[in-house]
């Protein structure tokens, strides 16, 4: 099975940062970079169903909605997109926007939009480095500043704002009213381990967002039968034929391949379009085949999530 290097595309924002590292040796002190979008290298190749981005904020990102996928195919596109993010770190008093306080009427949230109180709507919780977050499509959100996080989403730029800081930027009320849950998120779900190696991070309907954690010196196999996506978070590795290291990522798809994890072990986290995890994505060499085709179900996560090491 070959393994791509993923591209990288950088995307400025007013909110974004200047220093990237140690996820990227990008230079943003000329124009902010916010986001950093991981791509598979050939532009001909097929779209992947999922989105897999590094962001960085410095200052307060957009309340925004987005749509599911009734919507967004009544509105000409695809597919929805519901989302996760990892924090992978937070200063002391960073904050994100998830779900409102208390469940509110259409015309109540076309008032909050007009009228900027939106903001005192939103239910703002801290945030810690570990944690995962389940953002389903129609969930209101916002991230504030002190922030780096990985997210994983449908591949979709559907956004709907509600509110954004003064910016000058276009507000979608009539849309965001259409698709908005306007109440409260339900409390998160639970991370689950799967194996000594394997923690289930989200389990939703689109996508399985997984933490591996692989021992110095090991040798394993990645069985990605569906598209697969593995960004690392800590150590190194030769995975296939690539070597990758802290903040590259790679596109997987059909097949085997090999994983001979460095001298300092290997963290990465990896995505795939399922709606359940593969019991056999990941085998240690030298041990019994797992089938495949097996899974094993997670209840679906909503909200905050807190990982345990």
């Amino acid at each position: 099975m070959p393994i791509e290097y993923a591209s990288v595309r950088v995307v400025h924002k007013p909110w974004g940062v200047s220093d990237l590292r140690p996820w990227s040796g990008i230079d943003g002190t000329q124009d902010a970079v916010g986001e950093l979008w991981f791509e598979r290298a050939d532009e001909g190749a097929s779209k992947p169903a999922l989105l897999l981005k590094l962001l960085f904020t410095n200052e307060p990102l957009s309340i925004q909605v987005h749509p599911d996928d009734t919507f967004a195919r009544a509105m000409g596109m695809l597919n929805g997109k519901s989302e996760a993010w990892y924090i992978l770190s937070a200063k002391p008093d960073a904050k994100i926007g998830i779900g409102l306080k208390h469940r509110v009427t259409p015309q109540d949230l076309r008032a909050a939009i007009r009228d900027g109180s939106i903001v005192e709507l939103v239910q703002w919780r801290c945030v810690a480095t570990g944690d995962v977050v389940f953002i389903p499509a129609g969930t209101i959100h916002a991230l504030g500043p002190g922030i780096v996080l990985v997210e994983i989403q449908q591949h979709s730029d559907a956004t709907y704002r509600l509110f954004d800081y003064g910016r000058g930027r276009e507000l979608h009320e009539d849309n965001a009213v259409a698709v908005a849950n306007a109440g409260p998120l339900r409390s998160g779900g639970r991370v689950a381990r799967l194996t000594n190696e394997r923690t289930i991070l989200v389990a939703s309907r689109y996508f399985v967002f997984e933490r591996l954690q692989l021992p110095a010196g090991s040798s394993w196999a990645l069985l990605a039968e569906r598209e697969t996506w593995m960004l690392v978070l800590d150590g190194h590795a030769a995975i296939g034929l690539k070597a990758v290291s802290v903040g590259q990522a790679v596109f997987a798809n059909g097949g085997r391949a090999s994983i001979e994890v460095g001298a300092n072990g290997l963290t990465t986290l990896v995505a795939y379009p399922a709606a359940a995890p593969v019991a056999g994505l990941l085998q240690m060499l030298g041990e019994p085949s797992i089938d495949l085709l097996g899974s094993t179900p997670v209840p679906e996560s909503t909200g905050v999530s807190k990982v345990r090491t």
